[in-house]
């Protein structure tokens, strides 16, 4: 069975790290991304170059039938998706609870939380042995943020990935008699440009002396552990999170 492998929001950060990762394995690669066309593109290119395959799939994970429409090009051009990455997020300006909107936490959810969903049920719908399918695994991209609350920068981002741990733990139960397993990564402190989106490109190195291994992770870091959950390394693993967090 080839190896077709889907990663929201892969055009940059964990997601791309994640992608190119995939590529070198031997997975047939589904590049999600919302807005940067360019970037996207440039991780198409890369993997394509070191001989692996991959196309740039343009969706809004939050838009239920831009989701289908991603799973159906996914089918039609790679062929029968064998591996999910949930990576694709999205957080705004650090703020208080004072601050905020019910326009900013219904965005913040819509993709955080409904997003995922939408993309795990249409997974199951191809993987899954009720309905004929090979069996496959998904991964969840939550957050450290979800054990440690954010506050005083973004608990309506913290409270999403709390609900991507929940839908972890649930999905994971539901689909395991079906040839699918679903496990979580909990990233800590990343160089990714998802900082700058909450007005602080450089809170990493703000904050990493506080960490108990005094320095941030990368991107291909995460990566790693995404890829492992994936692969039959992990065969009899369903329903588990593994902390990249460097202590935290």
């Amino acid at each position: 069975m080839n190896s077709v492998a889907l990663v929201t929001g892969a055009s940059r950060g964990i997601g791309r790290a994640t992608a190119i990762l995939l590529a070198e394995q031997g997975y047939a690669v589904g590049v999600n991304y919302l807005n940067n066309e360019a970037a996207a593109q440039s991780v198409v290119d890369e993997i394509i170059s070191g001989g692996g395959n991959a196309i740039a799939i343009k969706a809004d994970i939050a838009d239920e039938a831009q989701v289908v429409a991603m799973f159906k090009r996914l089918t039609d051009e790679l062929g029968t998706l064998t591996a999910l990455v949930n990576n694709a997020g999205i957080l705004f300006q650090q703020s208080t609870i004072e601050n905020l909107t019910a326009e900013r936490i219904n965005t913040v959810l819509s993709t955080n939380v409904t997003g995922y969903f939408l993309c795990c049920r249409e997974a199951v719908k191809i993987m899954s042995h009720r309905h004929g399918g090979k069996g496959g695994a998904m991964v969840n991209v939550s957050s450290a943020a979800s054990r440690l609350g954010a506050p005083g920068e973004y608990v309506d981002y913290a409270a999403s990935k709390g609900a991507v741990d929940t839908l972890t733990t649930g999905l994971a139960l539901e689909v395991a008699a079906y040839g699918i397993r679903v496990n979580c990564v909990r990233p800590g402190l990343i160089y990714t440009d998802i900082h700058a989106s909450g007005g602080e490109p450089g809170r990493v190195d703000r904050v990493k002396a506080n960490l108990p291994m005094q320095r941030g992770g990368q991107p291909e870091e995460v990566a790693q552990a995404i890829c492992w959950l994936l692969s039959d390394s992990a065969s009899y693993v369903t329903g588990s999170f593994i902390d990249l967090a460097g202590g935290r």
